[in-house]
């Protein structure tokens, strides 16, 4: 009797993974942030956070790249990655040249722009999942 085994689905999709540390990541950021404009605590915290962001948002490309070209689906995901790195770009240079007032709510915009591609991701994971 021959048993059939198939490799158990895996939790967590390589591209959830990378949008869930770019979530995570600018929440830190947001969180030193908030330590750096009411002192001088927060900016060596910020600074190494600022790295992780831009590395995490280059991870988050190259997930999506890797989830489209296989499979041949849309490339929209890429789309979305390409230009919130493209936002990451402008944070840094926007951080660099100490213009708190694009700065800050860029950042904040960032946020949110993560979270609604991390929910995309874990909706479009589940729905390919249950059927």
């Amino acid at each position: 009797m021959a048993v059939q085994t198939t490799p158990a689905p895996s939790r967590f999709t390589f591209s959830q993974v990378a949008v869930a540390l770019q979530t995570l990541a600018l929440f830190f950021q947001a969180v030193t942030a908030g330590m750096l404009l009411s002192g001088s605590v927060g900016a060596v915290l910020h600074d190494a956070g600022s790295k992780v962001m831009y590395g995490a948002s280059m991870l988050y490309v190259l997930a999506a790249v890797l989830a489209w070209r296989p499979g041949g689906g849309s490339p929209r995901p890429v789309l979305y990655a390409s230009g919130f790195l493209a936002l990451a770009s402008a944070q840094v240079v926007l951080g660099v040249a100490h213009v708190p007032s694009v700065h800050v709510p860029l950042g904040i915009v960032m946020f949110a722009l993560s979270v609604l591609a991390l929910a995309a991701t874990v909706r479009t994971t589940r729905a390919a999942a249950a059927g």
